[in-house]
C-alpha cells in the first residue's frame, strides 16, 4: 500500500502552524487554576456530528451540552476552541487547553501517553461508497480500491488491519490510502472520485447519507466498535477526576441519558468498566 506522503506532510505542516499560532499562555493544571482564570478552555475538532459540530457558526452537539454543564458547575466561562484533530493532542501536551473534548477513540498507543475519561460514546468503522458503485458490495471487495480516511484518526489502524486481513486471504489489498485533514474532506474526496471508498465512523456516515440523499451508501463494517472518550494531560489528574465524577453524576441523575436521547434518538450503551487497554495511564 502506498501512502500519500505529500498530503500527509502538507497536513502536518498546516496543523503545526495552527497550533503554533495559538495563545502562548498555559492552560491545564488544577481545578483551582481553571477557577482562577474563570475559564475552562477546551480543544475540539467540531466535525463529528452529532457529538460535536458547527451550526450557524457555533460549536454545538452532545459534547457541547455536557461541557456547558461542567463549566456551570465550576462557575466559569466555557472557551471551546475548534481546531484540526491533528493539533489537539500536541496542544494538550503543551497546555494550550485544559482538556480535549472531542470524540477520541481509545486505543493502546494513545492510552499509554494520555489520560482518558470515562466513555462518552461508541461508534463502528463504516465503509462508505458512492451510491452508484456496484463493484463494492462488502468490505471483502476492497482490494485495489483507493481508500480515504482522516489523518491521525483511530480509523487508520482499523483500515490497516483490514488491509492486512485481505492480503492474508490471498487478495491484493488496497491500491492506495489517502489521508485528509477532517472526515468531511474524506467524504468530499469520495464524492469527487478522488478515492474509491472511505473508512469513517458510523455517526459521520449516517449524517452524510441523510444529508446527501442518493449520493452515498454503506458497504459494511470493519474492525471492532470503538469506545470514545475525552483526553486529559497525564499531569492533570485532578481535571480527570473532576470530569469523571461529573459524568458519573450526570449518568446517575438521568441527565446523560436525556442528552443522548436528544442527540442520538436513544440512550447509548456505554461501558463503565474495563474500557481502558492494558498498560493505560490511570
Amino acid at each position: 500500500m502506498k501512502l500519500n506522503i505529500k498530503r500527509v506532510v502538507l497536513g502536518v505542516v498546516s496543523v503545526v502552524s495552527m497550533v503554533s499560532s495559538l495563545a502562548v499562555h498555559a492552560e491545564g493544571g488544577t481545578i483551582a487554576d481553571i477557577k482562577a482564570r474563570a475559564q475552562l478552555t477546551v480543544g475540539t475538532e467540531a466535525a463529528y456530528e452529532p457529538y460535536e459540530f458547527v451550526l450557524d457558526g457555533k460549536v454545538t452537539g452532545y459534547g457541547r451540552d455536557i461541557l456547558a454543564l461542567m463549566a456551570a458547575k465550576l462557575d466559569v466561562k466555557l472557551n471551546q476552541m475548534n481546531l484540526p484533530f491533528q493539533g489537539l493532542l500536541p496542544g494538550l501536551m503543551s497546555h494550550k487547553f485544559d482538556m480535549v473534548a472531542t470524540s477520541v477513540g481509545i486505543n493502546a498507543q494513545r492510552a499509554q501517553r494520555f489520560l482518558f475519561t470515562r466513555p462518552i460514546g461508541v461508534v463502528n468503522s463504516v465503509i462508505l461508497v458512492r451510491a452508484d458503485d456496484t463493484a463494492i458490495k462488502s468490505p471483502d471487495d476492497l482490494s485495489n480500491a483507493i481508500m480515504g480516511t482522516q489523518l491521525g484518526s483511530s480509523s487508520i489502524p482499523v483500515a490497516d488491519a483490514f488491509n492486512a486481513k485481505l492480503k492474508a486471504a490471498g487478495k491484493s489489498g488496497y491500491a492506495d490510502m489517502k489521508l485528509f485533514t477532517a472526515y468531511p474532506d474524506v467524504v468530499s474526496a469520495l464524492e469527487n472520485k478522488a478515492v474509491t471508498a472511505a473508512v469513517i465512523p458510523s455517526n459521520i456516515a449516517a449524517v452524510q447519507i441523510k444529508a446527501n440523499p442518493g449520493k452515498f451508501k454503506e458497504a459494511g463494517i470493519i474492525g471492532e466498535p470503538k469506545v470514545l472518550a475525552w483526553v486529559i494531560n497525564p499531569d492533570d489528574k485532578e481535571i480527570l477526576e473532576f470530569v469523571n465524577s461529573t459524568l458519573d453524576e450526570l449518568a446517575k441523575d438521568g441527565t446523560l441519558a436525556k442528552l443522548q436521547t436528544k442527540w442520538f434518538g436513544a440512550p447509548l450503551n456505554l461501558p463503565t468498566t474495563d474500557y481502558l487497554p492494558e498498560g493505560a495511564l490511570r
